[in-house]
């Protein structure tokens, strides 16, 4: 996991080496200082003069000066060194979900994957950072302070071997209880996140519902649960402070009276009053690296969970991966089904999908009809390989799709979704999505066949209107029109529809499905659609249920041979016609 993780440090190896050793130096450094005020006082008890103290003071005052100056630097590169580490570790995660197949993201939910951006990698920086620094700096400074009381205070040094060992039962003990609390509260951030973007999308149905109260009650909920947790594991290391203290305070009152002990019973000669106050000293450091080395343990307690998270999402292989030697070109728009049949799970009870055996030629219209849930949307996502047939072949131009280049299929493939998304931007930053390099004269032509361009004119900024997060400031039928023209700017060989034209009126539809047939006369076109008036004229229609193809055929060859097909034709047509009388 470590060495997964340090492969995002890259360009920020030089800050991360250069910290600790900046650190082992104000460590030094600063170890020295009580050995000199040690010295110092002696001299003073001796009777010494001015130059004797000057030149003490003048050492001492160039010592803090390194000490300090060396630990700035220690700081300056540590948080430039676990800053630079968290952004490769955020680009790492975020080019890798990028990879993933649709199967991938079912396994690993949207607020997860949030949380593991942002919490988790907060977690990890602010570890990496204590690691690098202060990590190096505790258990220095510990060494450092232990020999040096053993050179200035000889017998009485033997006082930190029974101290230390108490405070680190106690820390390792807090450490246990802790460990399980944190690897907890990390999942219930992800049911928090979920709550918070869940409510956040689906706004104007919490509030047509007035469900806010209700909404509030599941967040606030999730919420308390974090902060039960939280509170149960800060209140067991709430015990690390008055432990510190106990120990530090044992050991000054335990220094000073053995101390005063051995300057009384040997006259001075075996311990000074400087030795004395250097110990205190050591003590103070002594211990205080053991209260940092306390904190690390609890971050570095805290942050593993993190750490784990991420480098689950980084270690996870996308199902859908290129082949070793990719096609790189599709011929045409050609399809065909060989006995496909798919499960979204390996533990699915129920195939989504069985025996699928269907010959679509280049440049066809093909509509597919029938129940929710029935696999229309499963049908087409496996020809552009946003997941990947179970058993059978799909093929596109003649050639199975597993053995294309993934970029160079689906850059042939335009897939309009049945959840249409529109990004933050202006309507033209979007458009462009589909063709990057598209005039501005050929955006209007397009979003003239999509019936897009007269609602884009009437905004007073019209294509250069800014588009809210989802696209929350444009109706579902502007929304599923700005979509198709961005289907339509890239030309593709084969254009899928998936229900894309729901919110639109008839008319809007049949204008639509002209432009279409004038535009991209080549183009396979697949039109997945609950109004039989949006595929009627196509030239094959598909009949689903249940995962199968119930039946297929033009209008008049379905209306007269399918029973389906038949009922949701004259149940429409006797719905419109009540509607009209």
């Amino acid at each position: 996991m470590i060495k997964r993780l340090l492969k995002s440090v890259r360009e920020y190896k030089k800050a991360s080496i250069l910290s600790p050793l900046f650190v082992s130096a104000e460590v030094i450094f600063e170890c020295i200082i009580p050995f000199l005020t040690a010295g110092l006082i002696n001299e003073i008890s001796s009777g010494c003069g001015m130059d004797t103290i000057t030149k003490y003071g003048i050492a001492l005052i160039i010592i803090a000066i390194f000490s300090l100056a060396f630990g700035v630097l220690s700081g300056h590169y540590s948080a430039i060194a676990s800053s630079g580490f968290a952004k490769n570790l955020r680009r790492d995660l975020f080019e890798k979900v990028q990879q993933f197949s649709f199967a991938n993201i079912d396994k690993i939910s949207t607020a997860s994957l949030v949380s593991r951006l942002t919490t988790d990698v907060s977690n990890v920086q602010m570890a990496y950072m204590m690691i690098i620094r202060i990590a190096v700096r505790s258990p220095l400074m510990l060494i450092f302070a232990f020999i040096s009381s053993v050179l200035v205070g000889k017998k009485l040094a033997w006082i930190f071997v029974g101290i230390i060992p108490v405070l680190m039962l106690g820390l390792f003990f807090m450490i246990f209880k802790v460990m399980p609390l944190f690897k907890a509260v990390f999942k219930k951030y992800d049911a928090m996140n979920a709550s918070v973007q869940e409510n956040v999308k689906a706004m104007r149905v919490v509030k047509s519902f007035v469900r806010e109260d209700f909404e509030t009650e599941k967040f606030t909920k999730a919420s308390d649960d974090i902060k039960k947790d939280f509170t149960r594991a800060e209140s067991i290391l709430a015990f690390n402070m008055p432990l510190m203290q106990l120990c530090v305070y044992a050991s000054m009152i335990l220094i000073s009276y053995f101390a005063a002990k051995l300057i009384i019973g040997s006259g001075g000669t075996y311990l000074n009053i400087g030795s004395l106050t250097s110990m205190i000293t050591y003590s103070m450091q002594v211990l205080m690296s053991l209260m940092m080395l306390s904190m690390i343990f609890v971050m570095i307690t805290m942050s593993a969970a993190s750490a784990k998270r991420i480098v689950e999402v980084l270690e996870e292989e996308s199902t859908v991966v290129n082949p070793e030697n990719p096609i790189m070109t599709v011929v045409d728009g050609s399809i065909d089904f060989e006995n496909v049949s798919f499960k979204y799970s390996e533990h699915a009870e129920k195939p989504a999908l069985t025996d699928i055996n269907l010959h679509i030629k280049s440049g066809m219209t093909v509509g597919i009809i029938g129940g929710t849930g029935v696999g229309k949307t499963t049908l087409i996502q496996l020809i552009s390989r946003l997941y990947d047939a179970g058993e059978g072949t799909v093929k596109v131009g003649g050639i199975d799709v597993r053995e294309y280049d993934l970029e160079v299929l689906r850059n042939e493939v335009a897939v309009v979704l049945q959840k249409n998304v529109l990004f933050s931007g202006t309507i033209k930053e979007n458009l462009k999505w589909g063709n990057p390099d598209a005039s501005d004269e050929e955006i209007i032509r397009i979003c003239k066949l999509a019936q897009a361009d007269e609602f884009v004119q009437s905004f007073p900024d019209k294509y250069e209107t800014v588009i809210d997060q989802g696209g929350s400031n444009v109706s579902g039928g502007q929304k599923q029109r700005l979509c198709i023209a961005r289907a339509l700017l890239k030309k593709p060989k084969i254009l899928i529809l998936d229900d894309s034209t729901s919110a639109v009126d008839t008319r809007t539809d049949a204008l639509i499905r002209s432009a279409f047939k004038t535009e991209i006369p080549g183009t396979t076109k697949i039109i997945i659609a609950q109004r039989i008036s949006s595929v009627e004229d196509a030239d094959l229609i598909l009949v689903m249920d249940n995962g199968e193809i119930n039946g297929m055929g033009t209008h008049s060859q379905l209306l007269a041979d399918n029973e389906i097909y038949r009922e949701v034709y004259y149940s429409q047509n006797k719905a419109g016609g009540e509607a009209n009388e």
